[in-house]
């Protein structure tokens, strides 16, 4: 991957000035990367960052490119605000009288300082590029963590247990900095006698998160691969898996391998749902078809009132490797929590790997899929006597924000019913078209010739499954009135003759493309 580059070590270049071009550059590439993946495959990401590390090489370029140019340069990838994000924020780091192109180093500081930089960004982006112990938490490691820690929780909408998954990786984050061996005997002493454990930067924290992740996108997958996994004499998944399959019979000698019994963490976390167990052992086709219920709380007789960081406490100790001292993480634990045993990473016949491998797959909740919204929207294509066409500016903010289109008209769900036919959508793609057209200051003589419909374009976005009707209209007898309208939802219209090189989306670029098989234009 070209975005991915030796380590920038801060304490190896003498020139300070040298020192920052090296790492604003750094940061840009890394930056850019991390927006074009999310939601997208590396294979694809590829073409698409190195030609825009072409055509803008650093980030005071960006800056001073057109919103137009920059739309055209992401189209392809979707979600087209995280374009116009990236340019806005780039015009603001250049601007800034402190960053002037140099984006912040800490993860806290990005989130706050640069539109568009959420959690995850902001801290590959720390991590990689200034090493610092900063986590890296995306799906693939959201995934990886629950089974770690075998938390059976939902990883997607559920705060406590998403928080409680970035508390273990930050604690992870920060044991592998301070492994370093540079960093032995170099913590700092507070006021109290403590430990401070911010430790020099280092290209650990980088390396130690982009492993996780393709450790999560390779190995540990929906469906893992737990006999190529590196990590599992700390899974906790894995470990309950290998418990089943002794109690059933699948493998001779795994009692021995499971010598302690596994922590029963009931009491410390109800975050959990219970697993299926008969999934687990007699396998579930894909997994998806779970019957997973929440954990009862523990009886008022029996249970202790524990704080959310004693949970977060209890859970990280599941962790082989983290042994080293966090704050507000002991070294061993409470007293009343049994110690657990580390299972050793042993060889599996077919039958117990597998129902290893089922148990694990639960991990995290599987959740039911929210419906896709369904809609319908008219584009009209409208075409002047020279070839040209009207195309419309999207306003800036929500759905494919900034982005031309065929003049479109969304169906709204109550008239669905009655703009149901070829007809009934003749009819209100031509009013809508004219009460577009005839403004104030518009040629009288201006007339508009319905063509026909010409089909439908099916389009499918992360939450809406549109449905595109695509009129044609033809102007005649005039220039086809003013060159650049206002519209009613804030944006602006103008006619271009070259409708290929504008900005649009990919659906809406069919709908452009069925025109001009029609009409034979380009």
């Amino acid at each position: 991957m070209p975005w991915r580059k030796a380590w920038i070590d801060p304490f190896s270049e003498p020139d300070e000035s040298a020192l920052r071009g090296k790492l604003e550059r750094r940061a840009y590439e890394v930056w850019i990367s991390e927006i074009m993946l999310q939601q997208t495959r590396v294979a694809v990401v590829i073409d698409y960052w190195n030609k825009w590390m072409a055509q803008w090489p650093t980030i005071h370029e960006l800056a001073a490119a057109s919103a137009d140019d920059v739309l055209a340069a992401w189209r392809g990838l979707g979600y087209y605000s995280r374009a116009t994000r990236i340019h806005e924020a780039a015009k603001l780091v250049t601007k800034d009288g402190e960053m002037r192109g140099l984006l912040p180093a800490a993860a806290d500081d990005l989130q706050a300082k640069v539109p568009g930089v959420g959690r995850y960004t902001g801290g590959a982006i720390s991590a990689i590029v200034f090493g610092r112990a900063a986590p890296m938490v995306d799906g693939n490691v959201l995934r990886v963590l629950s089974r770690q820690l075998g938390l059976l929780g939902d990883v997607k909408s559920d705060k406590a247990v998403i928080d409680l998954l970035w508390a273990a990786a930050d604690a992870l984050a920060k044991a592998v900095a301070r492994d370093a061996p540079e960093v032995s005997g170099n913590e700092a002493q507070t006021d109290e006698g403590e430990k401070d454990w911010e430790v020099l930067p280092s290209d650990r924290p980088g390396r130690w998160g982009q492993a996780l992740m393709e450790l999560g996108s390779t190995v540990c997958q929906p469906k893992p691969s737990c006999d190529k996994c590196p990590i599992t004499a700390s899974c906790r998944a894995y470990s309950e898996g290998l418990v089943l399959a002794n109690e059933k019979g699948k493998s001779r000698g795994i009692a021995a391998v499971v010598a302690n019994k596994i922590v029963d963490i009931e009491d410390a976390c109800s975050l959990c749902a219970i697993p299926d167990l008969a999934i687990s052992i007699e396998g579930d086709g894909d997994g998806d078809d779970l019957s997973l219920k929440k954990k009862e709380p523990a009886s008022k007789k029996n249970q202790k009132t524990k704080t959310p960081q004693k949970k977060q406490t209890s859970l990280l100790h599941a962790f082989a490797f983290t042994k080293t001292k966090t704050k507000g993480v002991e070294d061993s634990p409470a007293a009343d929590e049994p110690a657990v045993e580390p299972v050793k990473n042993t060889p599996l016949g077919g039958a117990a790997l597998e129902s290893v491998a089922n148990y694990a797959k639960q991990f995290p909740l599987k959740t039911v899929k929210k419906a896709v919204r369904e809609e319908e929207t008219l584009v009209c294509a409208v075409r002047r006597h020279d070839g040209s066409y009207l195309i419309h500016r999207r306003p800036d903010k929500g759905l494919l924000a900034g982005m031309w289109e065929l003049p479109s008209r969304i169906i709204d769900p109550a008239e669905a019913a009655t703009i149901n036919t070829p007809k009934k959508r003749k009819e209100e793609a031509r009013r809508f078209v004219e009460d577009l057209l005839l403004v104030e200051g518009s040629d009288p003589r201006l007339q508009i010739r319905h063509v026909g419909e010409l089909g439908t374009i099916p389009w499918l976005f992360s939450h809406i499954k549109l449905s595109m009707h695509v009129h044609l209209f033809e102007l005649t007898e005039s220039s086809g009135g003013v060159e650049v309208l206002s519209c009613p939802d804030g944006g602006r219209a103008r006619w271009t003759s070259s409708i290929d090189d504008e900005s649009m989306g990919t659906g809406m670029r069919k709908c452009a493309a069925l025109v001009q098989e029609v009409t034979g234009s380009s």
